[in-house]
């Protein structure tokens, strides 16, 4: 059966399981880390950023792969359709696709650390795929006890634009923190987001995910501080010296964190209604962090 003769409703499932939105969370750690390292260089590999860049697609696909996987382990998704688990019913097949591309994605660092003859980057990726298979990987399900935005706030921010920085220059650079800092945080905020719409799923499977300690409303009350910090720290990095003036390109993207904040305060406690707001948070995400290192380019 070919794609096009899919139902409708079949298909946007299947888009709705591939998450194509997400994969933001791969592009925009390698477009930051190396505009910082341009601008505090003026050097650029290109194969390299090609590398980590399907390298990196591959790994948060293996990620978003295996969730499905573990999530049917504890029948948290019993409920969601577009499971991948469950549009299939081959957890084994799913398994072992996500295992692939996490091999997958891992040659490709390889080949940067071997060229480089420097284990730093697969060591520092390789960190990152750890802490995210114990997100939701047995024994850990670290995500279940609330630690999932701290984890997802580690890997896409520090440690990953410390991987691509390094890959760029093999050194450090205190600017690139700062900047991971604001990439972290507003990839957290799609995690976040994503728990608002499944409260009641959460509580059957014991998942403590922050809304489900905090309650949807005080969930929704701590947006606007969440939102107003990823400005903020970049007012503050410019003002400091650390990044330069051309960064406060990020403030173009504040109509997204306005209509998320409204749309969460709106909607909190309606499952259908609020559901769709990780996908504004995921447009906060792109835009923010485009700006960001379009504004280390243009400095």
């Amino acid at each position: 059966m070919t794609t096009q003769s899919l139902p409708n409703s079949s298909k946007r499932l299947w888009l709705a399981a591939i998450k194509p939105p997400m994969y933001s969370v791969a592009v925009l750690p390698i477009w930051v880390g190396s505009a910082v390292a341009w601008a505090e260089t003026q050097r650029f590999h290109p194969w390299i950023f090609a590398t980590f860049l399907a390298a990196a697609i591959l790994i948060v696909a293996w990620s978003n792969v295996s969730n499905d996987v573990y999530d049917a382990d504890t029948g948290i998704d019993q409920h969601k359709a577009h499971s991948l688990v469950n549009l299939t019913g081959n957890k084994p097949l799913i398994f072992w696709i996500g295992n692939g591309l996490l091999f997958l994605g891992i040659l490709g660092i390889l080949a940067i650390s071997w060229e480089q003859h420097d284990p730093t980057v697969i060591g520092l990726i390789l960190l990152c795929c750890a802490l995210g298979y114990s997100y939701q990987g047995p024994p850990f399900r670290f995500g279940y006890q609330g630690w999932g935005e701290l984890i997802c706030f580690i890997c896409y921010g520090p440690l990953a634009l410390s991987a691509v920085y390094y890959s760029q220059v093999q050194s450090w650079s205190l600017t690139n923190l700062a900047a991971a800092v604001i990439v972290g945080l507003t990839t957290s905020l799609i995690l976040f987001c994503s728990h608002f719409h499944q409260v009641a799923d959460d509580l059957a499977a014991g998942k403590r995910s922050p809304i489900v300690r905090l309650g949807t409303a005080r969930g929704a009350a701590l947006l606007p501080w969440v939102c107003g910090s990823l400005y903020g720290l970049t007012l503050l990095f410019v003002l400091l010296g650390s990044f330069p003036l051309w960064t406060l390109l990020v403030f173009l993207s504040l109509p997204f964190a306005v209509q998320l904040v409204r749309h969460v305060q709106t909607y909190h406690d309606q499952p259908d209604q609020v559901s769709n707001c990780k996908f504004i948070a995921v447009a906060l995400h792109f835009c923010s962090g485009m700006l960001l290192g379009l504004g280390f380019v243009l400095g």
